[in-house]
């Protein structure tokens, strides 16, 4: 019993989160890419009506991380789903936001 405490003592990461970092960045649209050797996710902010978008924050992942990150999201939408009920998804059907989101034309 106190080897296994001991070795779970053992795995446990400490990770640190800068007040900054807490805060977070905000994406409404993520590209992702890839080589042989890694995945790049771009996480991007679109806004309305503005024909240029800036990418936020980029991650570079291994092939291994990144399915492993695939797991984890799917597992944590379905603990979600079963909570809030199904995520609808736009049909605009081909993957990307609509550029005006849904609302009203700005006039001048």
């Amino acid at each position: 019993m106190a080897d296994q405490q001991q070795n779970k003592k053992q795995k446990q990461i400490n990770i640190e989160l800068s007040e900054e970092m807490a805060e977070g960045l905000y994406s409404n649209l993520a590209m992702i890419t890839h080589s042989n050797a890694e995945f790049i996710v771009d996480f991007i902010k679109l806004m309305p009506g503005v024909p240029k978008a800036k990418v936020k924050s980029r991650i570079i992942l291994t092939p291994q991380h990144a399915k492993r990150l695939l797991r984890a999201l799917q597992d944590n939408i379905n603990k979600f789903e079963k909570l809030h009920g199904e995520i609808k998804e736009p049909s605009s059907g081909d993957g990307m936001p609509p550029i005006n989101f849904g609302g009203p034309t700005a006039q001048a």
